[in-house]
């Protein structure tokens, strides 16, 4: 299963993500960095950035700065991840920075209840602007 998470709202991406890859599909997100958050941009910078800093460098909690790995940490925290089942889940999805070559030509589903157009909040950040306020690598391509 191909989901493009362009203009999708990443939670509610994550949440159809991990309930499809627990009854064991196959789940490849395109267009990650494009997937959004609602609210304001400081309250979710403030909120990501003390992930971020959470922790000591040497010994972890680690969080990711790339918008690929922040949504498919989000899918992680939707799985049940203690559990063994909810590892083998999570091995199953991949996430990726705009469109990759073996994905060109098939078609990609999209969340209906995701849509950033549908949502009542007109305020939010992609995964792209959020990657590079926490200091992340910026995505060219």
């Amino acid at each position: 299963m191909i989901i493009d998470a362009e203009n999708g709202i990443a939670g509610k991406i994550a949440a159809y993500a991990a309930k499809q890859v627990l009854l064991g599909q196959q789940v490849d997100i395109i267009n990650a960095d494009k997937a959004c958050i609602t609210g304001s941009k400081k309250m979710i910078l403030a909120h990501y950035d003390a992930k971020v800093k959470r922790g000591n460098p040497f010994k972890g909690p680690y969080f990711p700065k790339t918008s690929d790995r922040i949504l498919k940490r989000t899918i992680r925290g939707m799985l049940p991840w203690k559990v063994s089942r909810g590892q083998e889940a999570f091995k199953r999805v991949k996430c990726y920075l705009g469109v990759p070559d073996q994905f060109e030509g098939k078609e990609a589903m999209k969340v209906e209840k995701a849509d950033i157009g549908k949502s009542k909040s007109l305020r939010h950040v992609t995964l792209e602007e959020l990657s590079v306020l926490l200091r992340g690598k910026k995505h060219y391509g």
